[in-house]
């Protein structure tokens, strides 16, 4: 492990620094979770995902892939990742646009 102990004066106790281990950025580091334009196959949500966790593209379209001929959850779950994340430069996935419209049209 890449971290270090050291004993502090006071209260005897340890505390640990250096690297936490987690390949994924943790709080702010982490941008928001978007469909890139650039990187796509599809619709983004394999390269959105990817990027977002910090992992390799591949990894989650095989995954998807995966999921979709063993149990059949892939193709749902990918849907839901069209419907719900957000396209890059857009703060409104496709879901909440539809919401929306569909309560102003509500409220007419």
């Amino acid at each position: 492990m890449n971290n270090t102990e050291t004993p502090t004066a006071e209260s005897g106790q340890h505390t640990t620094s250096g690297h936490t281990g987690s390949p994924f950025p943790l709080g702010s580091e982490r941008g928001a979770l978007r469909r890139p334009f650039s990187g796509r196959m599809l619709a983004g949500v394999a390269a959105g995902l990817a990027h977002y966790f910090g992992v390799d593209v591949t990894l989650v379209r095989i995954a998807f892939v995966v999921l979709t001929v063993v149990g059949g959850a892939g193709i749902p779950l990918y849907l839901a990742g069209l419907l719900l994340i957000p396209e890059e430069g857009s703060d409104q996935s496709m879901a909440s646009s539809l919401i929306d419209s569909l309560q102003s049209r509500s409220r007419s």
